[in-house]
C-alpha cells in the first residue's frame, strides 16, 4: 500500500494547486465575457494571475483548502481498510508540506489537530463496482462556499420570487435564489451544484456529487438540461459580478441532479462552490497502487487568459483611471481614512495582522497582545510553515467576512483599528462603526491566495498558536498589499448597493417559466 499513499498524495497535490482543464475553461469564458475596465474585470484577472502562480510554485491556489472529501470505487476484494490508512497517512503528510491548510478542529473544544485528521475528518465514500481499477475522486471545498450552501423544503416563500411550489418552477426559483443569496460571500463567480429530492441528508449529498461532473458535459436528462441553460443565462443577469462587486459574471456553472423522495418531503438542496474548483480523481492499480491515468484533464494544458489584454497589469492601469490609488502606510490616521471613499484602490504597506473567529471573540473580553490603534486586520486564517529560519506564508487569501459581525464593531471601537480587510462585505453594525469611529473595509480577491502571499514580505510574530495556524494571530510585514474599498466612513457599501440591484433583478424571474 506504499505506493497507493503516494497516489493519493500526488493526487492532494494536484487537486489543491491546479484547477483542472474544465474549469480553467469555464474561467477563460467568463473572463471573456467581463468588461475588463471594472472591478470584476480586475478581480477576474487577479484570479487568473493567482491560478498560474499555484500552479508554478506547487501551493495552494486559496489558503482554505476546505475539508478533504473522497468518493472511492473499489474492485470487490480490495482491502478498503488498508486504503483508508493510506488516505489517512497521504493528508498527513499533505498537510505538514503545506499543500493542505490544518483544518480538523474539535468541535467541542475548538481545539486543531494540525494534521487534518480527527472524527469526521477528512470524509471518505468507499462503495464497490465490477471495474478491475480504484476510482478515487477528491474535492477540496472551502468554508466560505461551505457557509453558502442552502436546503429549500417545497413548498415554500422566497425573498424577491415569492411562492415556489412542488413542480419544476418552484426548483427553478430555489436555485435562482440559492445565487441571489451567496451574493460575492462564496467567492463568486461560482459553481452550483444542485439536488433535487432525497432525504435532508441525501439531498446534500446528491448536490455535491453534482460537482463531480465536467463543467462542459450536458446533462442526458432533457428537462434538467432545459433548466441547467435557463440557470446560466439569468443567474448571469443578477448583476452580482465577481466577488459580488457587480458585474456579467455571477455564476460558471450549473449542474442538476434529481433522486426520488418521500411524499411528505421535496427537498431542493444547493451546493455552491467558489470560482477555486479544485476537484481531480485518478485510476489507481489495485494490484500495485500506482495511478493508471488521471480522470480530469489536468489543468497545465489550457492557458486561461482568453487574450493578450486579459492581465493583471492591463486591468489594473484600467481600473485606476477610473479610481483613486492610494498608498497608506500603518498605522493609519483617521484623517487618511476619512478621505478614502467607496471603489478606491488602496495599497498597505507596513505591518498588518491576521484575525479570524477565535480571535475575534478572544477579543471581545481581553485587551490584544500588541498595540491595534491605527492597525489593519486581516481576515485570513493562512497556510504556514517553519524552518530553521522561521515562519514562512505559503498561502494567504481573504476569509469570509460576514461571521465577523456580531464582533467587528465593537472590536473597531474598543482597539481603534482603522482598516478590516476580508471578502464578501459585513453588514450594517460593522458599517454604522466604520463611520462613528473612522474605519474602511477593504474587500480582497477571495481565493487569491499566491497574489496575496507575495505581498508579505515577513513574519513578524505570532500569538494565540494555541487556537491553530489557521486561528491564530499573525503580525505579518507586507508591501503592496492592493484591495478595493467596499465600506467606507461615510456610510456607503457596495455590497449592500450590489444585494439590492440584484434583488430587484430577481423579482423579474418571479412569473411561471416552466408549465
Amino acid at each position: 500500500m506504499r505506493q497507493f499513499e503516494q497516489s493519493v498524495y500526488e493526487l492532494i497535490v494536484e487537486t489543491s494547486t491546479n484547477l483542472p482543464a474544465d474549469v480553467r475553461r469555464a474561467i477563460k469564458r467568463g473572463t471573456l465575457a467581463e468588461n475588463q475596465d471594472t472591478r470584476a474585470g480586475l478581480a477576474l484577472s487577479t484570479i487568473t494571475q493567482n491560478i498560474k502562480m499555484a500552479e508554478e510554485q506547487v501551493s495552494p491556489i486559496c489558503q482554505d483548502t476546505g475539508m478533504p472529501t473522497f468518493i472511492v470505487h473499489t474492485p470487490v476484494g480490495a482491502n478498503q481498510i488498508e486504503m483508508k490508512k493510506g488516505i489517512l497517512a497521504a493528508i498527513k503528510r499533505a498537510t505538514k508540506e503545506g499543500k493542505l491548510r490544518p483544518n480538523s478542529v474539535d468541535s467541542l473544544t475548538g481545539e486543531n489537530s494540525g494534521d487534518n485528521l480527527g472524527p469526521g475528518t477528512p470524509v471518505i465514500h468507499f462503495e464497490q463496482w465490477e471495474e478491475n481499477v480504484v476510482d478515487i475522486r477528491l474535492i477540496l471545498k472551502g468554508g466560505g462556499c461551505e457557509n453558502k450552501n442552502i436546503q429549500y423544503s417545497l413548498p415554500t416563500e422566497l425573498e424577491g420570487l415569492g411562492r415556489a411550489g412542488r413542480d419544476l418552477d418552484g426548483i427553478r426559483k430555489c436555485i435562482l435564489h440559492a445565487v441571489y443569496q451567496a451574493q460575492g460571500q462564496g467567492c463568486s463567480a461560482g459553481f452550483i451544484g444542485v439536488g433535487i429530492g432525497g432525504d435532508r441528508t441525501t439531498g446534500y449529498e446528491l448536490a455535491k456529487q453534482q460537482l463531480f461532473r465536467l463543467a462542459d458535459d450536458v446533462n442526458p436528462v432533457a428537462e434538467l438540461q432545459q433548466l441547467e441553460e435557463y440557470i446560466m443565462d439569468k443567474a448571469n443577469k443578477l448583476g452580482i459580478g465577481t466577488m459580488g462587486f457587480g458585474g456579467e459574471v455571477t455564476l460558471l456553472g450549473c449542474k442538476i441532479g434529481a433522486a426520488n423522495r418521500l411524499p411528505a418531503s421535496f427537498f431542493v438542496s444547493v451546493a455552491y462552490n467558489c470560482w477555486a474548483f479544485r476537484r481531480q480523481g485518478v485510476a489507481i492499480d489495485p494490484a500495485s497502487g500506482e495511478i493508471v491515468n488521471w480522470l480530469y484533464e489536468r489543468g497545465d494544458e489550457v492557458a486561461i487568459k482568453g487574450s493578450e489584454e486579459v492581465t493583471s497589469a492591463a486591468a489594473g492601469e484600467t481600473i485606476l483611471k477610473a479610481n483613486r490609488e492610494v498608498i497608506l502606510h500603518t498605522p493609519i490616521t483617521e484623517e487618511q481614512i476619512r478621505s478614502l471613499r467607496v471603489g478606491d484602490v488602496v495599497v498597505i504597506k507596513g505591518e498588518m495582522h491576521t484575525g479570524r473567529d477565535a480571535l475575534h471573540k478572544y477579543l471581545m473580553d481581553h485587551d490584544a497582545p500588541v498595540d491595534l490603534n491605527g492597525a489593519v486586520i486581516y481576515h485570513c486564517g493562512p497556510v504556514m510553515l517553519q524552518d530553521e529560519q522561521g515562519w514562512h506564508v505559503k498561502a494567504a487569501g481573504p476569509t469570509t467576512s460576514i461571521r465577523e459581525e456580531p464582533y467587528q464593531g465593537d472590536i473597531i471601537k474598543k482597539f481603534g483599528i482603522r482598516a478590516v480587510i476580508g471578502k464578501g462585505g459585513m453588514g450594517k453594525k460593522t458599517l454604522k462603526a466604520l463611520q462613528e469611529h473612522g474605519g474602511v473595509y477593504l474587500n480582497a480577491i477571495g481565493g487569491a491566495a499566491q497574489y496575496y502571499a507575495e505581498c508579505i514580505k515577513k513574519v513578524k510574530g505570532v500569538d494565540f498558536m494555541e487556537f491553530g495556524i489557521p486561528e491564530a494571530m499573525w503580525h505579518l510585514e507586507v508591501d503592496g498589499f492592493a484591495a478595493i474599498v467596499t465600506m467606507d466612513s461615510h456610510g456607503q457599501s457596495l455590497h449592500a448597493d450590489v444585494e439590492k440591484s440584484s434583488l430587484e433583478r430577481l423579482a423579474a424571474f418571479k412569473e411561471p417559466v416552466f408549465k
